[in-house]
């Protein structure tokens, strides 16, 4: 079962061993960390001494301290799912992904009727008001319900509707800044005008489930789509007399990929490729899990569809070919990035930190390890096992 987990008090402190920068990884390095934020992090040696006296936290000079990870793509954990999300779920599902290293997460929806999405959204929104104590929700994820009736993938097809821009809007005046990602089909009926008001207002357009052609992205591309929701997967495949969504993607540098790096969804080598097209930069580290993550193999469900899950691979239970999101954490795929696809520290932590704050338009303040962000800060050993986590400055403790 997944651990429950609390917060501890902290004031100043220092926190000793390599770490990873903006400018790179520091062999000698301390990070000064005060309230929520970090105060200094670079060279040991160049510490101001305004912070010199402060009680040290981490002593060990070889653990490897990285930006917490941020998750845009996760649909529960520890036995919960967004979809049914009072504040007991959220305490659970957030405090269980806090401990594998997310420190900001989205909360991701499934297709479903519309009363059901409106219900995620008042709980959602109650929820940051009340005060968050472990991964920081930064807002909604809706994935679908405007996708493709063709690439349903473990969505319930009995929900999917054209792009609503009404729902939006209304979604949008009654609860302003929840939504952040929207992931839809760019070829159907009112998507393009769906893309370009979502842009307008600051949420990332993102197509999944999709039965694009390569034309019909790069059209959704002009119009502001800016994202790809799990790269590879529920979208038309790379061919060479007909590139589809995924050679649109991989071609296209506007557009950002998510990837699912469990070694389930995506060869390895599938991912050096986009990795490379994208210059490493526009790549986004997502579990997609789902509510088992975290527990043993068995029956589950995902939104509102049985799931059967088998030696960690979560699959529909009426149509086993269909794998249903994953039971993936980020320490997980951080560490299948840097062993098994080959990506540097550095690649690595772009991918499961920056690339996803900047896709939040949070960039500012969380993503790296640098004076002025939140204090959002993972302590790794030697095997990228992770040891301690930080969340705004505070510890987050396992019972």
């Amino acid at each position: 079962m997944a651990e429950i987990i609390k917060e501890a008090e902290l004031t100043g402190y220092l926190l000793y061993g390599r770490v990873l920068t903006p400018s790179g990884l520091i062999a000698e390095g301390v990070i000064a960390v005060s309230e929520e934020a970090i105060h200094y992090a670079g060279e040991a040696a160049w510490l101001p001494a305004a912070y010199a006296g402060w009680p040290v936290s981490v002593t060990e000079r070889s653990g490897l301290l990285i930006p917490g990870f941020v998750d845009v793509h996760v649909h529960g954990g520890a036995g919960y799912d967004f979809m049914y999300s009072d504040s007991k779920a959220l305490d659970t599902i957030t405090g269980f992904h806090a401990s594998q290293g997310t420190t900001t997460m989205l909360a991701t929806t499934m297709t479903a009727a519309k009363p059901e999405i409106d219900k995620v959204l008042a709980e959602v929104h109650a929820y940051r008001g009340a005060g968050m104590p472990y991964a920081q929700v930064a807002g909604v994820h809706l994935e679908g319900p405007f996708i493709s009736q063709k690439w349903p993938g473990a969505q319930n097809p009995e929900h999917i509707v054209p792009a609503n821009i009404g729902w939006l809007e209304a979604w949008e005046q009654q609860y302003p800044g929840l939504i952040r990602q929207v992931t839809l089909a760019p070829e159907r009926e009112g998507a393009l005008e769906a893309v370009s008001w979502l842009r307008t207002h600051g949420i990332t357009a993102a197509l999944g489930h999709t039965n694009a052609t390569f034309e019909e992205v790069i059209a959704a591309a002009d119009a502001g789509l800016n994202q790809a929701v799990h790269m590879y997967n529920a979208m038309t495949p790379l061919h060479h007399r007909k590139p589809g969504t995924a050679g649109a993607v991989m071609s296209d540098d506007r557009i950002r990929a998510e990837i699912i790096a469990d070694g389930i969804h995506v060869h390895p080598a599938a991912i050096q490729i986009v990795s490379r097209l994208k210059n490493n930069a526009n790549l986004l580290l997502i579990t997609d899990a789902m509510s088992a993550t975290g527990l043993d193999d068995g029956e589950y469900t995902i939104g509102d569809l049985p799931v059967l899950v088998s030696g960690g691979v979560a699959t529909l239970k009426e149509h086993p070919e269909a794998l249903a999101g994953s039971t993936l954490t980020m320490i997980r795929g951080f560490r299948y990035l840097v062993q098994e696809v080959g990506l540097s520290l550095e690649q690595a932590s772009q991918a499961a930190s920056l690339t996803p704050a900047v896709s939040l338009g949070m960039q500012r303040s969380i993503g790296t390890l640098e004076a002025g962000k939140r204090g959002d800060i993972l302590l790794l050993d030697d095997q990228l096992e992770l040891q301690r986590v930080w969340i705004g400055g505070r510890e987050i403790l396992a019972e």
